[in-house]
């Protein structure tokens, strides 16, 4: 794996496509997987099958609902957009997000002498 490529953590792709949608609105999934490619300066780079594992996952949760349509180059696509019940895991999830982020940024930034200050 070339080290500009991210190995995404679990559970980061589905909180990335709830964004998108949340942001973007209703989009079908190679929409999706490009704008999160470009948002990340292609650090995320989805293959086809990644994305659509997601989305599928997504799905069976009920946080995005799928419906039919015809994509900007008149092709037959499955367009998804974000649930009720979607909007609300994505905050929880965002909070998470947040919390571990700053958990990280002390353990990674922490200097020798703050040793032994809380103990």
């Amino acid at each position: 794996m070339s080290p500009e490529k991210l190995d995404l953590l679990q559970g980061t792709l589905d909180l990335m496509v709830l964004q998108t949608l949340t942001v973007m609105g209703s989009l079908h999934g190679y929409g999706i997987a490009r704008r999160i490619e470009q948002v990340s300066g292609n650090g995320v780079l989805l293959n086809q099958g990644t994305i659509y594992a997601s989305l599928v996952r997504l799905e069976q949760r009920k946080w995005i609902a799928s419906r039919w349509g015809t994509s900007d180059n008149n092709r037959k696509a499955k367009f998804y957009a974000i649930t009720a019940a979607g909007r609300r895991q994505l905050t929880a999830d965002a909070r998470y997000w947040e919390r571990l982020k700053d958990v990280m940024e002390r353990v990674m930034t922490m200097d020798k002498s703050a040793e032994g200050a809380d103990a």
